[in-house]
C-alpha cells in the first residue's frame, strides 16, 4: 500500500554503523504518484576532467546546430546524443601564462573549474579560487549527507613541485572549496563505498567493516530489518526501484571483493603509499568511481561531485588499448599523425568510461524522468591541443537536460575566445543559483535553454 503521509526524502535504513540512503520513491511526493515526481526531484551536477587536452579534429563536429554528425571521440555516446550539447569557441584565459611563464598544465587544472589565475607557487602558499562545483555545494550541500565528492583515478599529492614551478596541488586537484584549499580527491573505491554508507559513528562502523570481512556478509545485512518494514509501507513500482537500488550496492560490493589490486609505478610510491583498493585494471578501476557517483546521486547522498580520469600532465600509459608510450609524451606529437592516432584512442578510451556513467545515469527512473534527464554532467579539459598547450576553443560537453533548464541534442558554436566562466555562471543558474560572477566572467551563456 502507499503512504498517506510522503516519506521523508531523508528516510535511510540503518544497522550496526551502517546507512543506506534511500533512491527516489513516489512515496516521497506529497500523493505518492509518479507523474509528479519530475517536477521535484533533485537536480544535481558533476563535472568530469580529461588531461592533457585532446585531439580536436576527432572532438568537434562539423554541423551546427541539431543536425550534427557526432565526430569518433564522441561515437561512444551515440546512444545519448539527443541528451548532449556540444560547445565549442570557449576559453580559459587565466590557464595561460599572463606573464608567469611555463606551467601550462598546472593552470589549466587549477583553473578548469575557477577560472581563476594560480598563483605561482611549489610551496605551501597556494592561491586559485573557488570552483563552481564548491560554489554549489556551498549552497545545496546543507540538504545532502555529503556537501560534495571529489573523485579520480590519480593518486593527487598535495605538496612538492610538479609543473615548472607549479606546486602539484595545482595538477592534482579541480576542485577548490577556498582560494588556499584545495578539495583532495578520493580514488580508492573500497573506502569511497566505506564512506558513502558507514554511519558516522566511527566505533560502530569500523565494528561493522569488521564483522563484514569476517563472516563475508554486506552492508545489507545489517539494514535488512529496516528495509524489510519499508517494503512493507510501499507500492509495488517503488518496491521493486527499492530493490533495484540495494541490489546496486550490492553489486558494487562483489565487485569491490574480487577485483586485483593495483600495482603502482616508482613514481607513484615515491610520491604516496597507494591506497588498498584501487583496482589493476583502468577501465575497472574507472567504472566503480562511476557506479559510486551514481550511487550518490542516486540516494541523495549529494548533489554535486567532480572526477578526474587522470591528473593534469598524467603520463599514464593505456597498454590495454594498444597504446604503451605515456599520455603526456604523446600529446606533444609535433604533428606526427601516428601519434596524434594514439592520442585519439586515449580520448575514445577515457569517453567510453564516461559513456558507462552516462548510461547507467539514464537507466535510472525518476517518476516519468530520469536520473541523467535531472542532472548536468560537463565534461571537458583545460587544454586543447597538448601539442600547442592552447586555452582557447577548449573541448567541452554538457550532458543532461538538468531538470529541463538545458535544451540538448546541439552543437553550439560561440565566438572564441567567449569565456568558459560565462558558461559557469550559467550553470549556476540552472542550479537555480543566482551569480553575477566567478572567476573571469563577464556574463552569461546564452542559447542553452
Amino acid at each position: 500500500m502507499l503512504h498517506s503521509q510522503p516519506l521523508d526524502r531523508r528516510t535511510v535504513l540503518k544497522g550496526l554503523g551502517t546507512v543506506v540512503a534511500l533512491p527516489w520513491l513516489e512515496a516521497m511526493t506529497p500523493s505518492g504518484r509518479a507523474a509528479e515526481t519530475t517536477a521535484v526531484a533533485p537536480r544535481r551536477a558533476a563535472f568530469f576532467f580529461v588531461p592533457n587536452g585532446v585531439h580536436m579534429p576527432n572532438w568537434t563536429p562539423a554541423e551546427e546546430g541539431a543536425e550534427f554528425v557526432l565526430p569518433p571521440t564522441l561515437e561512444p555516446l551515440a546512444a545519448r546524443q539527443q541528451d548532449l550539447l556540444i560547445l565549442s569557441g570557449l576559453s580559459h584565459d587565466k590557464a595561460r601564462a599572463n606573464g608567469d611563464g611555463p606551467g601550462d598544465h598546472a593552470r589549466s587544472a587549477a583553473c578548469f573549474l575557477t577560472a581563476c589565475q594560480p598563483f605561482k607557487t611549489d610551496g605551501a602558499n597556494l592561491r586559485a579560487g573557488v570552483s563552481v562545483d564548491q560554489m554549489i555545494a556551498q549552497h545545496l550541500g546543507a540538504r545532502t549527507r555529503f556537501p560534495s565528492l571529489e573523485l579520480g583515478c590519480d593518486l593527487g599529492p598535495q605538496s612538492g613541485g610538479c609543473d615548472s614551478g607549479y606546486s602539484c596541488a595545482y595538477s592534482g586537484n579541480i576542485s577548490w572549496r577556498t582560494p588556499n584549499q584545495p578539495a583532495s580527491k578520493e580514488i580508492d573505491p573500497r573506502l569511497i563505498f566505506e564512506r558513502l554508507f558507514g554511519d558516522v559513528n566511527r566505533s560502530e562502523a569500523a565494528e561493522s567493516r569488521a564483522r563484514r570481512q569476517l563472516f563475508q556478509k554486506s552492508v545489507l545485512d545489517f539494514v535488512l530489518t529496516d528495509a524489510n518494514r519499508l517494503r512493507q509501507k510501499l507500492g509495488q513500482a517503488d518496491r521493486r526501484k527499492l530493490d533495484e537500488y540495494l541490489t546496486a550496492i550490492r553489486e558494487i560490493e562483489t565487485r569491490l571483493s574480487a577485483t586485483p589490486l593495483t600495482e603502482v609505478n616508482a613514481e607513484q610510491l615515491a610520491e604516496m603509499t597507494p591506497p588498498p583498493g584501487v583496482p589493476s585494471d583502468y577501465s575497472a578501476h574507472a567504472r566503480l568511481i562511476g557506479d559510486l557517483l551514481v550511487l550518490a546521486f542516486q540516494g541523495d547522498l549529494t548533489r554535486v561531485a567532480t572526477f578526474m580520469f587522470a591528473n593534469e600532465g598524467s603520463n599514464r600509459s593505456y597498454a590495454q588499448i594498444e597504446v604503451p608510450e605515456g599520455h603526456h609524451d604523446l600529446s606533444h606529437h609535433g604533428n606526427d599523425e601516428a601519434k596524434q592516432a594514439k592520442i585519439a584512442k586515449i580520448n575514445r578510451y577515457h569517453m567510453e568510461q564516461f559513456a558507462y556513467i552516462v548510461e547507467r545515469m539514464k537507466a535510472i527512473p525518476e517518476g516519468d524522468s530520469t536520473l541523467l534527464d535531472n542532472s548536468l554532467l560537463l565534461y571537458g579539459s583545460g587544454i586543447g591541443d597538448g601539442n600547442r598547450h592552447n586555452h582557447d576553443d577548449l573541448p567541452i560537453m554538457l550532458v543532461g537536460r538538468c531538470g529541463g533548464a538545458l535544451r540538448t541534442g546541439r552543437h553550439v558554436r560561440y565566438p572564441n575566445e567567449t569565456p568558459l566562466a560565462n558558461l559557469f555562471v550559467s550553470l549556476l543558474g540552472c542550479m537555480d543559483i543566482t551569480a553575477e560572477k566567478v572567476g573571469d566572467s563577464n556574463g552569461r551563456l546564452n542559447d542553452l535553454a
